[in-house]
């Protein structure tokens, strides 16, 4: 089959590679603008990019599809259908209707539930015991369009954004293969009750608010590992926590209560949070082991209850 695909990071590029190696025609890739990243702040072509230029295949990186060149450009192609995975892009009504098949889109949620921007992050803060992905077929709406094709993964008691993305990554890989295999495929309207929306994670949610019961924030922990990772503070030093378990007990909000090789554990509003890796602002991830040999801390210090 012919195809565009649009997408960006590298939840994306891993269904590029797996569309690539299927043997369908990627005539096109359409990826975000270069960006600043890293210590120096260089221009860094997206995962996307990177892997369609690899396999010689003609990247296009419009900052939107509404200017009417752009549109020209991916009326060009003739594709058969386009294939979207975290674009971050728009796709006006024009677009939308040029392939045969129209636009198809990997979503990673189980549709109507986390529709938009952070749908693992939002399953991982509500404590869902499962997502997946969804094959959907875009219409002009925010993740509203008809599902195609949908497949569930678990959500266990350890995983974090970053476990659950890889997961999701690979599963929306194989479910786009099997959906362009089968076009045209009948498309189930989304069920009109269960709806929620995964907004994007703003920074400030990061923190850490002690007052919250130790399973709230053995969620939250996990949710914003990797990015942008549990905001903390201990005698005014911001500290990341990377992984938390809950725990039973009780104490005062914010008080380490036991310190051991493997964890420190601290009083929550409800329950105790066993803290197991932490990072001090400008330092490296560590166990607490190694945290401790240049953080001495003891029974009785409390992490500061605001930021």
């Amino acid at each position: 089959m012919k195809l565009i695909f649009a997408g960006t990071p590298e939840f994306a590029a891993v269904a590029l590679q797996s569309i690539i190696a299927a043997g369908h025609e990627v005539a096109l890739v359409l990826s975000q603008p270069d960006r600043p990243a890293g210590r120096g702040m260089s221009l860094q072509a997206s995962p996307v990019k990177t892997l369609a230029l690899s396999h010689g295949i003609e990247v296009f990186q419009p900052l939107s599809l509404k200017d009417a060149e752009a549109r020209k450009k991916v009326a060009a192609v003739g594709a058969e259908v386009m294939v979207v995975a975290a674009y971050g892009l728009i796709l006006p009504q024009a677009v939308l209707d040029l392939p045969r098949y129209g636009c198809i889109n990997i979503h990673g949620s189980l549709l109507p539930r986390w529709r938009g921007a952070a749908p693992i992050q939002r399953a991982l803060l509500a404590g869902d015991t499962q997502t997946g992905v969804c094959i959907m077929q875009m219409e002009a709406g925010l993740d509203t369009g008809p599902v195609l094709l949908c497949s569930n993964l678990p959500i266990g008691p350890d995983d974090t954004t970053a476990s659950l993305h890889d997961g999701l990554a690979a599963l929306g890989g194989t479910l786009v293969v099997e959906a362009l295999a089968r076009l045209p495929l009948p498309a189930e309207p989304q069920a009109s009750e269960g709806v929620t929306y995964a907004h994007k994670i703003e920074k400030v949610e990061a923190r850490i608010d002690w007052a919250k019961s130790a399973l709230v924030l053995d969620r939250h922990v996990r949710a914003v590992n990797p990015c942008p990772g549990a905001q903390a503070s201990l005698g005014g030093q911001s500290v990341k926590l990377w992984r938390a378990t809950a725990q039973a007990g009780q104490g005062e909000v914010g008080q380490i209560l036991a310190v051991d090789r493997k964890h420190l554990l601290v009083a929550c509003g409800e329950g105790v949070l066993a803290v197991s890796e932490l990072q001090k602002a400008g330092g490296k991830r560590l166990p607490v082991q190694q945290f401790l040999a240049g953080n001495p801390l003891k029974v009785g210090d409390r992490f500061d209850l605001s930021i």
